[in-house]
């Protein structure tokens, strides 16, 4: 299944969205109804907040009195922690009841309205955040009965839109119409939810596309440091570093849109070992490929020796290499977009390579061309690069 969090400040309309995902068929698993479902009465939850904040937060039918239990919470930190510690255990374990229950081929959807704050945006697969402006929520708010100043209050108590942004795959901007904010979902559930699900329950790549270049995206870093988390809580303890390599992680390079990463591991049994973790969470196996090209400097055909994984989302194309610590490869992959970020003349020559290689298999979807014709520059810079490492004494944790 493809597991994908929802998420969005309060007032940006994450329900509107959630209702026309589960009309094209999403399963919701929605937490602020599990919250609920928790503490109804006759639960333990319901008894243990009895037990810590008193029975003057039960109503006349003996319901959880929610505003009674606010006022405790408030403005106490201590009580809310004791508040988190009762519930959140039950809403952990019913939320991954209900996942456990969705059919093999589902796209859950696991609306959490704190999603940010709480850390959860490696868990998913995919992280979707409705946005707004803050005068479109506030006024929403307001026309839902709330008063300007306690509207204003829910808003900044929340995470911002930045910290949003960092962790949101896609953002969907509902600052217009419901018809406007349906054809975005429509446009993701057709696009990008349905073949990534497939993808992944599959443990196939997206389709191949040709070797084109692109004008930097500042977006780069950011999409590749939401796919590290996703990897490194895959990985677990067999991972020894992430890293983002290659030409996007080198400022102001045109590069192919595709994030390149690099997942280091002490062993190859250990990287044989993340094949079907990794699969899981995204990036399936690519079997054929079982080792980089060897290079003189480095001649042994096993300190060239790794695994590749693709990631599934055809809305992010990302290529993960896992090598062995301290191999050749290994070094290479950090040592080059370290040299090409220190040494100019050799980012324009790289640059220019890139050109002329892409231009030239432009219509040619099938990398191993473009891949080789590479080859002969590479032979050469990546023995400057080598070089210039042990020169000025970089190291990997530079």
């Amino acid at each position: 299944m493809l597991l994908m969090g929802l998420s969005g400040g309060i007032g940006s309309g994450k329900s509107t969205v959630a209702r026309r995902l589960v009309a094209r068929g999403a399963v919701l698993v929605d937490s602020d109804v599990l919250a609920r479902e928790v503490v109804r009465p006759g639960t333990p939850g319901l008894t243990e907040l009895v037990e810590r904040f008193g029975d003057d937060i039960l109503d006349s039918d003996g319901a959880l009195n929610r505003p009674a239990l606010a006022a405790k919470v408030f403005s106490d930190s201590d009580a809310r922690a004791d508040l988190n510690a009762i519930t959140h255990p039950k809403i952990r374990e019913l939320t991954a009841a209900r996942i456990a229950q969705a059919p093999t081929d589902a796209v859950v959807v696991h609306d959490v309205p704190l999603l940010v704050e709480a850390g959860y945006a490696a868990n998913y697969h995919l992280v979707v955040i409705v946005g707004a402006p803050e005068p479109v929520r506030m006024r929403r708010l307001i026309d839902r009965g709330l008063a300007e100043d306690d509207a204003r209050a829910r808003i900044a108590a929340q995470a911002t839109d930045e910290q949003r942004r960092e962790v949101a795959d896609v953002w969907l901007d509902n600052s217009g119409s419901v018809e406007e904010i349906n054809a975005q979902v429509d446009a993701l559930w057709q696009d990008r939810l349905v073949p990534f699900e497939e993808n992944v329950r599959l443990r196939r790549r997206p389709p191949k596309r040709a070797p084109l270049l692109v004008e930097p995206d500042p977006e780069w870093p950011r999409q590749a440091r939401r796919l590290i988390a996703r990897i490194e809580r895959a990985a677990g303890d067999k991972a020894v570093r992430i890293d983002h390599i290659g030409s996007t992680s080198v400022p102001g390079l045109p590069a192919k849109d595709v994030i390149d990463l690099q997942l280091t591991v002490r062993s190859l049994d250990d990287a044989d070992a993340l094949a079907e973790p990794l699969g899981e969470a995204g990036f399936p196996l690519l079997p054929e490929i079982r080792g980089d090209t060897p290079h003189s400097f480095a001649p042994d055909p096993m300190q060239w020796k790794k695994r590749i994984h693709l990631s599934a989302d055809p809305g992010r194309y990302a290529n993960l290499h896992v090598r062995v610590d301290g191999s050749a490869s290994q070094r290479v992959a950090l040592v080059f977009p370290a040299w090409l970020r220190a040494d100019e003349t050799a980012r324009a020559e790289y640059l220019a390579l890139k050109r002329k290689v892409s231009a030239e298999h432009a219509n040619d979807p099938n990398h191993d061309a473009y891949a080789a014709a590479k080859e002969p520059w590479f032979e050469t810079g990546l023995r400057k690069a080598w070089h210039w490492a042990d020169r000025t004494g970089w190291s990997p944790s530079d």
